[in-house]
């Protein structure tokens, strides 16, 4: 005989779980037992959404689904934002959920919530588990749901009477790998004929060109038809940057220098494309053709509704439709002319010594700071879509931004799971003052595991995405600035070393010696967003009445 949560860890085990995040309650005692007892580590955290936004990042660093913990109504609840996270950014992982007693009910309703209705919009699957016997099987079919194209989180809720429950041992049910069908040959075959018919094509890499077992054939499909490339901002890094195809990254819907290449296509070739990503062009009846090239059909919105789908495991699909361009596109080229003009533009003033310093200014001196493989773990402000347009990207999944549900407080947590799952490469958070206070007790958290990675806040003293939109909509400055704790002494009071920039010729060396020294550091530098208004709004504006004139 063994209890359910015996059962619920060995399957755990089966799908090759090494780390469970979360904070356990009442209901969990006999879950934690279990763990105490087997292979798995328990990682407590100092808040629900952390261990959520660690387990997320888990599943879109591996593949594989990361796994959290929570007690049951208000722990459980904690855990929506994350769940959205992943199910919006398409991230496998699963939550842990404890409840009541299902077979009576001791304690009345207190504290209960239908935590499963609650995930049901937000996971692929929510479930409650009511037998012990059905564990293993319950908990294979989780995993399975929750690595299937489109990935995301699932949800199993774990009552305690269930748990505790001694039953006779099942066995644990097998993994088997699944393969994705590649694309059918009528579709490649429609699509080769569009390419070899364009005179001005170009690429498009989205958000599931990320995918761990994507980028291989992806680069492949470049490399061998020469067509230049564009990327969203989560489809980053999946060719390497440094290519002399690389056109840029769609930080913005439209007006900014990389639509000069997209408004001159006409064909766009959107390979990964996830419309829950902020649309990096706006598809209209006298725009380029659009070949939708992913794992699921294209969700057909008012900016994208593609005229040709290519569905199907992506990388051996490309290489199939390589098979049928490759030497054979004179005018794979075509858009190229129009490269270093657009580069050049995003790189302007990158290098200006003002204080406070620009955005341009700091993502150019940590792109001289991270090597190729280095992380950038962002969190959600201004200074994302600086990133997105500015910071060169060499290798996938170097540069973590959420273009999906653009949460605040997810950059932390996504660095500490980053810096545990590569200890050997650096590791970057940056957030705002703002999001950076949203899970600034996961620094206990980090100290505590021993991590070695960097915080860099950027100090605005305000919610300053709001409150930039705020001033381009000519409203009041109203609302949105606060105060502060001192950074430096509020790092060394987790047992973190602190810095304070005050010049920016002191930035890269501080930067650099912090991760050299190893540990946990926290870099605090202030940061001049005029630069929003002038190059976000009156450049583009003035571009596009140029371009229209």
């Amino acid at each position: 005989m063994v209890k359910g949560s015996d059962l619920f860890v060995a399957a755990l085990e089966n799908e090759g779980v090494d780390r469970i995040f979360g904070v356990p309650g009442e209901e969990n005692l006999d879950l934690v037992e279990s763990l105490r007892n087997s292979k798995i580590e328990l990682i407590l955290t100092r808040h629900e959404q952390a261990a959520a936004f660690m387990a997320a990042t888990h599943g879109r660093l591996t593949g594989k689904p990361g796994v959290c913990l929570s007690t049951l109504g208000p722990g459980a609840l904690n855990l929506s934002t994350g769940a959205a996270y992943a199910h919006l950014g398409a991230m496998p992982m699963l939550m842990i959920t404890g409840q009541k007693a299902i077979m009576s009910s001791r304690q009345a309703r207190f504290q209960i919530v239908d935590v499963v209705a609650s995930m049901k919009p937000l996971t692929k699957l929510a479930r409650q588990i009511v037998s012990a016997s059905s564990i293993p099987t319950v908990v294979r079919d989780a995993f399975r749901v929750a690595m299937e194209e489109r990935p995301g989180p699932v949800h199993l809720e774990l009552p305690e009477d269930v748990a505790g429950e001694e039953v006779a041992s099942v066995p644990v049910v097998p993994v088997h790998p699944i393969e994705i069908p590649v694309a059918h040959r009528a579709a490649l075959d429609r699509a080769a004929e569009m390419i070899l018919a364009a005179k001005r094509p170009l690429v498009m890499m989205g958000a599931a060109t990320s995918r761990p077992r994507s980028t291989h054939g992806i680069a492949n499909f470049v490399r061998r038809t020469q067509i230049p490339f564009f990327t969203t901002q989560m489809g980053k890094g999946t060719v390497p940057g440094g290519t002399n195809l690389y056109m840029g990254t769609a930080a913005l819907s439209e007006r900014d220098y990389v639509h000069e290449a997209i408004d001159a296509a006409d064909l766009i070739i959107a390979i990964g494309h996830d419309a829950i990503e902020k649309p990096p062009f706006i598809m209209g009846p006298s725009g380029p053709k659009v070949i939708h090239v992913s794992y699921t059909p294209a969700s057909v919105e008012q900016v994208y509704f593609p005229d040709a789908e290519v569905v199907g495991d992506v990388g051996p699909s490309l290489e199939l439709l390589a098979d049928r361009l490759e030497g054979r596109l004179p005018d794979a080229g075509a858009l190229l002319p129009l490269r270093e003009q657009i580069l050049e533009h995003i790189a302007d003033r990158a290098t200006e010594s003002r204080w406070p310093p620009t955005p341009q200014r700091i993502v150019h001196d940590i792109r001289q700071v991270m090597p190729e493989n280095g992380i950038v773990a962002l969190d959600n402000g201004m200074y994302k879509i600086w990133f997105a347009r500015n910071y060169r990207t060499r290798v996938a999944n170097t540069l973590l931004l959420d273009n999906a549900l653009a949460t605040m407080g997810a950059g932390l947590p996504s660095a500490m799971m980053a810096a545990m799952l590569y200890p050997e490469r650096r590791v970057l958070a940056v957030a705002g003052d703002g999001g950076f206070m949203m899970n600034s007790q996961e620094m206990e958290t980090a100290v505590r595991l021993k991590l070695n990675f960097v915080v860099l806040i950027l100090q605005d003293n305000a919610y300053g995405m709001i409150r930039w939109k705020q001033a381009v909509d000519h409203f009041a400055d109203f609302g949105l600035t606060f105060g502060n704790p001192d950074f430096v002494l509020y790092a060394k009071s987790y047992g973190a070393k602190g810095h304070r920039i005050e010049t920016i010729d002191s930035f890269v060396p501080t930067l650099d010696a912090a991760f050299k020294e190893g540990g946990v550091h926290l870099i605090s530098i202030p940061i001049d967003y005029s630069e929003n208004v002038r190059v976000l709004v009156d450049e583009l504006r003035a571009r596009d009445k140029t371009a229209k004139s």
